[in-house]
């Protein structure tokens, strides 16, 4: 259905929210005359990293993720970031809605160390959109929304940094396989360590010291 566009005019993050959560605002415009009872979205998101320039320590960081700056321009392809449903109510004209999108600073998720990789300026993101349009102006008819509509916005690094020190202020997360944990609580109760912190700064303190005796 080509009768719909979608534009992003801003993204803030929701201070209310139980975890972390971008809110993206959409403009959506239907053609003059058009009457859309209801709208059933389908929006994937992706964060477009060629779009966009790197300091020195930016790149050294990305390295895991893209490898050595010299293959940018061949392995510095989009990055997934968040698929999400959205019900849009009736309209005629245009109307504007909030897509809350959940996000997760799990470091196993490309999307999360790409954005834990970046010190400040913006993150372009690209919002594409697919599913079912009730439309017509007596009655309704059931039209596809194609793939090809889009629409891009530039998230500033602040405000993903903001929001995750709300929620996680200090810290990171990462996800171990379970025999790895059972291990580790082994480790901290045999120890009689207060937390976590501390359990894992005393197995980097002793690497060290082996390290430094070889």
């Amino acid at each position: 259905m080509s009768d719909l566009g979608f534009t992003c005019t801003g993204v803030r993050a929701d201070p209310y929210a139980a975890g972390p959560t971008l809110v993206f605002r959409l403009r959506i415009t239907a053609a003059e005359g058009l009457r859309v009872h209801a709208l059933a979205l389908r929006c994937q998101l992706r964060i477009e990293p060629g779009r966009r320039g790197y300091g020195e320590a930016e790149g050294k960081r990305l390295a895991d993720l893209f490898g050595e700056r010299s293959r940018w321009a061949t392995s510095m392809h989009p990055v997934q970031f968040a698929h999400v449903p959205l019900m849009v109510p009736g309209f005629t004209g245009s109307t504007e809605i909030d897509l809350p999108v959940p996000c997760t600073y799990d470091l196993d998720v490309a999307a999360a160390r790409y954005l834990r990789a970046l010190d400040d300026g913006e993150i372009p993101v690209l919002l594409l959109f697919s599913g079912t349009a009730f439309a017509g102006p007596g009655g309704f008819q059931v039209l596809p929304v194609p793939w090809d509509q889009e629409a891009a916005v530039r998230l500033p690094v602040a405000v993903w940094r903001d929001m995750i020190e709300q929620h996680f202020p200090g810290c990171g997360w990462l996800r171990l396989p379970g025999d790895l944990i059972d291990a580790l609580l082994a480790y901290r109760s045999r120890r009689a360590l207060p937390s976590w912190e501390a359990t894992v700064r005393e197995l980097l303190t002793a690497a060290r010291i082996e390290e430094a005796v070889r």
